[in-house]
């Protein structure tokens, strides 16, 4: 179960040195996935440190407590999802640094019978939890044409999401993910695409499957609050929709939306600063990480007396 869980963490170096590691703090992973980016925290921090790891996917928990298990009690892993780590993790806080590296990790995806891939044949399932009643077979079982459409465009960007829908309604009921995907690929009708066409789509219904945006609108406000002064939340986000809502939230908690003097100070003061306002590109950072190509890494500071930045 551990090797499954045992790779690479994306933009690790820069996500240490955004989070400003400080020896004996305490520390929340809230996608604590194969534990890679905890066990670098923990290694960083010393001794004196403890780390908080939330995960709603019960074999990726498993597989992180057995890789940090040589970290004794400095290591607390606790099941469920990270939107109500409030919560979950209302014990421990104030926390000094914490970590959400969002969206489907590599060995969800590398395992068939999760569903998240159209490589490799498996079930039409996607859930994140796997305790959860509601999988994607379940979600087009009853769905409407417009509902679907709906989801294939805020989730997945799709721009030929009615003709996609139609074509998922009429092939109901869906077992095989690659029969799913060859369905897609055919009405949606892309040619020379530099990714598979079902590719928006399966994000789409995973994301709504595990109602990711509702679970990052959620972790953000709780993160925000959880943090100690000084204490720093860092976010690995890989598509548009996700870092567009970090973005506007980071941006707001920094008051960029507050109205300012004649001298361009903000006249609401806020507690919050963005050290690097455009975040940092994953292909910059982390070039030879494959995921890395479309991540990027934003940082939110609780810092009322920090200095303007760069």
């Amino acid at each position: 179960m551990g090797n499954e869980f045992n790779h690479r963490p994306v933009l690790l170096e820069a996500t240490l040195d955004a989070l400003q590691l400080q020896p004996g703090g305490r520390y929340l992973d809230g996608t604590l996935g194969g534990g890679g980016h905890s066990e670098a925290i923990l290694n960083a921090t010393g001794p004196d440190s403890t780390l908080i790891g939330i995960d709603r996917d019960p074999t990726a928990l498993a597989a992180a407590t057995e890789r940090l298990k040589p970290f004794g009690e400095r290591f607390v892993p606790l099941r469920g999802a990270f939107g109500d780590m409030a919560n979950i993790a209302a014990e421990w806080a104030p926390f000094n640094g914490i970590l959400l590296d969002l969206g489907v990790s590599s060995p969800q995806l590398d395992r068939p019978e999760r569903g998240f891939s159209f490589r490799a044949d498996g079930p039409v399932d996607m859930r994140m939890d796997t305790d959860q009643e509601f999988d994607a077979t379940r979600l087009l079982e009853n769905i409407k044409h417009h509902e679907l459409v709906r989801i294939l465009r805020r989730f997945g960007e799709e721009p030929r999401a009615k003709q996609i829908a139609r074509a998922i309604l009429e092939g109901r009921p869906w077992t095989s993910t690659r029969a799913l995907a060859n369905c897609v690929a055919e009405s949606a009708g892309y040619r020379n695409s530099r990714t598979h066409p079902a590719t928006r789509t399966f994000q789409a219904l995973r994301m709504a499957v595990n109602d990711e945006l509702g679970q990052l609108e959620r972790g953000l406000d709780a993160a925000i609050d959880l943090l100690a002064p000084n204490g720093r939340l860092a976010i690995i986000s890989f598509h548009s929709l996700e870092d567009r809502a970090v973005k506007r939230r980071f941006r707001e908690a920094a008051g960029e939306n507050n109205p300012k003097d004649p001298y361009g100070n903000p006249m609401v003061p806020t507690a919050f600063f963005l050290p690097h306002r455009r975040g940092i590109a994953g292909k910059d950072a982390d070039p030879d990480h494959p995921r890395s190509r479309s991540a990027r890494l934003r940082t939110l500071e609780h810092s009322p007396s920090h200095p303007s930045p760069q």
